[in-house]
């Protein structure tokens, strides 16, 4: 690795992960958390969040896959008392799942414009300071539509970074589908962190691989992670996987590829049906 380039970071609540950029996230920064279901994603936000709170500063948790409860729960199982700190006024979890009339920090629909909107509100209620955010998951805002992914994220992006926040922006990949709803995130980010999984020996093992960091000389081998009762996210130490192993076979490559393509077709035809307007 070459000489660390003088930045300020922030740690990510894993300790493993930390080492292998640098010493943490560069403040500001969005991140792109990407990888299939059952990888260790949320529990890497969770961590993210966690190790904020502990330092001093204010989190925002929008959860669009799970309720607010549902990431509470699975905090607590890592001795993060996620629910103390919400009633503390130091945590917002935006639940985007439910949608529970009445609830203030809830999405009515999911709508990009809300969201940002809601994580504004969320921040200046938690008051001045760095604050981290995470939106765990983008994917769902662009389900029924995929070509909007890039300009959506970019949007976020560009609103975001302006109010002193770090941010995670999870997306998901639907391998059995042979589709990937990250690419959007991915062209914008300005880090990218991918986890994923793979049956070794009979057994389920979960890695995690740095793919980009601007202006970080971050580690580019495959390590091999674990989630500890009790304790959460651990790194293990490098992995013997090497790169083409831990990408998608070929011919899903291809057909994400394709899948690419068309929604570049799909989203140069919405922009010009816009100029025409």
């Amino acid at each position: 690795m070459s000489e660390k380039i003088d930045l300020e970071r922030i740690p990510t609540g894993v300790e493993g992960i930390d080492k292998i950029i640098g010493g943490g996230v560069p403040r500001g920064f969005v991140i792109a958390v990407v990888g299939e279901p059952g990888t260790g994603k949320t529990i890497f936000c969770i961590h993210f969040i966690a190790k904020g709170l502990e330092i001093g500063e204010p989190g925002i948790y929008v959860t669009t896959e799970e309720s607010r409860q549902s990431v509470i729960r699975q905090a607590k199982m890592f001795g993060f008392n996620f629910k103390e700190h919400v009633d503390e006024g130091r945590l917002v979890i935006i639940d985007a799942l439910m949608g529970e009339r009445g609830d203030p920090w809830s999405l009515s629909r999911l709508d990009i414009e809300e969201l940002v909107n809601k994580i504004i509100e969320a921040k200046k209620y938690l008051g001045y300071g760095h604050t981290r955010v995470v939106v765990d998951s983008m994917s769902a805002f662009w389900l029924d539509k995929p070509a909007m992914a890039r300009k959506y994220s970019y949007y976020v992006k560009r609103v975001l970074t302006k109010w002193d926040m770090t941010v995670l922006l999870v997306s998901q990949y639907a391998v059995t589908t042979s589709l990937g709803f990250g690419f959007g995130v991915e062209h914008v980010a300005d880090g990218i962190i991918r986890f994923r999984k793979r049956i070794v020996g009979g057994r389920l093992k979960r890695f995690i691989i740095i793919e980009k960091m601007r202006q970080t000389p971050h580690d580019t081998r495959v390590y091999e992670i674990d989630v500890v009762d009790g304790k959460g996210m651990v790194v293990l130490g490098p992995y013997k996987l090497t790169r083409e192993e831990i990408s998608y076979p070929a011919s899903l490559l291809r057909k994400i590829l394709s899948a690419e393509i068309r929604k570049e077709l799909e989203f140069t035809n919405i922009e010009d049906t816009n100029d025409e307007d």
